[in-house]
């Protein structure tokens, strides 16, 4: 597994719209339905098989379950190439989902514009998005990370990022980036 770092897109970047499968419950989920009344989005780039989201599944589970109840809206996004990962395929993700606790719109980018869109690197990858969806964070959950910090995952970069939005206040720096898997490009790159 090759360890890649997000990229860090300018804060203020529009949430790039999109229009994906949701291969678990057949619906096709668009930034509208999942941002619709919401006073922040996340946006992840995760995946099936990489060890990095793996690692930190169980705390994305209790992010979710403790921000929803305010106002913030989630959605999961695999944008890796089925046909070398086929762990990582459509008809894989939904059982994937419902395992690991997925309680939000887990979508497939089969052409991977979503992920060119987002400038998303690898997996998992994170963006906070503000009620006018306006990037208000980039990078990465918290320090852990399976084998080269093996730190049990707190999310506390992604929380204190999340508790700045929801207050109207502007995410302390620094940013740092996620780190993990790179996305599995159908390009070979």
């Amino acid at each position: 597994m090759a360890y890649t770092e997000s990229n860090m897109i300018p804060l203020g970047t529009k949430a790039p719209e999109f229009s994906l499968p949701e291969p678990g419950t057949g619906k096709v989920v668009t930034l509208q339905d999942v941002a619709a009344g919401a006073r922040a989005t996340v946006v992840m780039f995760l995946c099936n098989h990489c060890p990095y989201v793996l690692y930190v599944n169980p705390e994305i589970a209790r992010i979710v379950a403790e921000f929803r109840p305010q106002g913030v809206a989630f959605v999961g996004i695999n944008s890796n190439d089925a046909v070398t990962h086929p762990e990582d395929g459509p008809d894989k993700m939904g059982d994937h989902a419902k395992a690991v606790g997925y309680d939000f719109p887990y979508l497939y980018d089969e052409t991977q514009e979503v992920a060119r869109a987002y400038d998303a690197a690898c997996t998992p990858d994170f963006y906070i998005f503000d009620q006018d969806q306006k990037l208000a964070y980039r990078g990465q959950l918290d320090p852990s990370r399976p084998k080269r910090n093996p730190v049990e995952p707190t999310g506390e970069d992604l929380r204190t990022a999340l508790q700045a939005v929801l207050a109207g206040q502007p995410v302390p720096e620094p940013q740092r980036p996620s780190g993990g898997c790179n996305i599995k490009w159908n390009d070979g790159r």
